[in-house]
């Protein structure tokens, strides 16, 4: 059942009590809790439950929203967010506690459901909204003089893009072709015993030859650098264990079709895709297939080749983001690899229709930079960073300007690297942890989230120390001119 709360706390102007402890007002999770509309989202939230009027109260959208935040944040586990939240009176301000208590809020397990319950479109909302209130907050601000984002003038275009893209490793044991075979094989023995012991098998067993996989696998694991020939043989032996093993289910299912459950039957469907692909690579002696599964208990992810020296393979999801004043957007989320330069027009076009403009300047890597891209932008009249196409100018002067600013706007680009690689030092994108695909998604949505939040809280703190600046020097003008007068 959701219910929601008829009261929650209100910001404290005169740093009031909250249950007997005193908040500082501007503590950064008091006014945290001011730039998150949390009505607008009550409402979404609430719509999520299919029976609102039965079963237990439902935590609000606050505190599912607000618990995942600080999660982030500080990159504390689910029960270590709970203690936390048990021990800060800030945090339970933030939550939208309306006093403070020292009873934990709720289970750890409760978090799963906050992240299967929030979708990672209301999480995308959040964070429009957050840097929608960014531009709002720059209109009030004093005029500055070095702003130097371009006007378009003679364009109509304004602003800068920034374009880039990241893989986002999944936290999987690092596959290779014979322990996936192996472990499928395991999984169908257990399958196997499950439908003998409810007499599926019509009392005999079938022969698994367990002991006899098990030792052939030990044997190859053994081997630290085993050759192309003992990897050819051991991925033999275990395709033939696990074809024998779904030989066997097979004859049980066509008699017995209620013998698994629903769970063991959505494994056994990966389990066949498994074979099936490793079959055809041991045939046609080939690394690559479509669709490869990389994990057996996370069958959506997919290896993504980056070229990075260190780590050329990764296992997760690829996003595309798009950074516009230090607020980054995901414009593209798939577990599968895709080509980035693919999504450069359809990113310009979501910019055009948030702004109402085409960017003045989009900055980006060499791989959006193909042919249909450049005679894309040059229609609309966008600057697409990089050395110009034809011939250099034989002016020594106007080629060395060219360089500089080439430099200028590839150091620029770098914007977009610091923002990810911050998102993966302190915000969790280094490595995901949940185990499910919607949980999964809602975890990176909220990495992207929490990071443009407090980015958006320092401008904020900026902002109010800019405009108390500001008063004092018409204080101070109003007290020269009185000395002059």
């Amino acid at each position: 059942m959701y219910e929601r709360k008829a009261h929650q706390a209100a910001f404290f102007e005169d740093a009031t009590l909250f249950g007997g402890v005193r908040l500082d007002p501007t503590n950064r999770w008091v006014r945290m809790s001011k730039l998150i509309p949390w009505e607008a989202f009550e409402e979404q939230y609430a719509a999520l439950f299919p029976n609102p009027r039965e079963g237990k109260p439902a935590k609000s959208a606050r505190m599912a929203i607000g618990a995942l935040i600080i999660k982030k944040r500080y990159g504390l586990s689910d029960e270590d967010v709970v203690e936390e939240i048990r021990e800060n009176p800030y945090l339970q301000y933030f939550l939208g506690f309306a006093e403070y208590t020292s009873i934990r809020p709720f289970d750890p397990s409760v978090m799963t459901w906050f992240r299967e319950r929030i979708t990672p479109q209301m999480l995308a909302e959040v964070n429009d909204y957050i840097i929608g209130q960014k531009k709002v907050d720059e209109d009030e601000a004093p005029p500055s003089d070095d702003d130097d984002t371009g006007d378009g003038e003679g364009t109509g275009n304004r602003g800068t893009l920034i374009l880039d893209a990241t893989c986002v490793p999944q936290n999987i044991r690092f596959p290779t072709d014979v322990s996936l075979l192996n472990e499928g094989r395991e999984l169908l023995e257990k399958m196997i015993d499950t439908a003998h012991a409810a007499g599926a098998t019509d009392g005999k067993k079938p022969r698994t030859y367990r002991n006899l996989a098990r030792r052939d696998w030990l044997r190859f694991v053994r081997d630290r650098k085993p050759g192309h020939k003992k990897i050819r043989k051991a991925l033999r032996q275990q395709l033939s264990y696990v074809r024998r093993d779904l030989g066997y289910l097979d004859a049980i299912l066509a008699r017995h079709p209620e013998a698994l459950t629903g769970k063991e039957l959505e494994r056994l469907a990966v389990i066949r895709v498994l074979y099936a692909q490793q079959q055809e690579m041991y045939d046609t002696s080939t690394r690559r297939v479509d669709d490869r599964i990389v994990s057996l208990h996370q069958p959506w992810v997919r290896p993504i080749v980056r070229g990075k020296t260190a780590m050329p393979v990764e296992f997760g999801a690829k996003v595309a983001l798009s950074l516009v004043e230090g607020y980054a957007r995901i414009e593209k989320f798939c577990w599968d690899a895709f080509n980035e330069g693919t999504t450069l027009q359809e990113s310009v076009e979501g910019y055009k229709k948030r702004t109402g403009q085409y960017p003045e300047r989009l900055l980006v890597d060499k791989i959006y930079r193909t042919r249909e891209n450049l005679a894309w932008c040059k229609e609309r009249g966008i600057h697409l960073n990089g050395p110009k196409l034809g011939r250099p100018p034989k002016d020594k002067a106007l080629y060395r300007q060219q360089l500089l600013e080439e430099r200028k706007e590839a150091g620029e680009r770098s914007e977009i690297e610091g923002y990810i690689g911050v998102c993966k030092r302190r915000y969790g994108l280094d490595l995901v942890m949940t185990r499910l695909k919607h949980t999964s998604e809602v975890d990176i949505h909220a990495s992207i989230l929490t990071r443009n939040l407090f980015r958006r809280l320092r401008f904020f703190f900026t902002l109010i120390g800019g405009k108390v600046k500001l008063w004092f020097w018409r204080q101070e003008a109003c007290l020269l001119q009185l000395a002059a007068g």
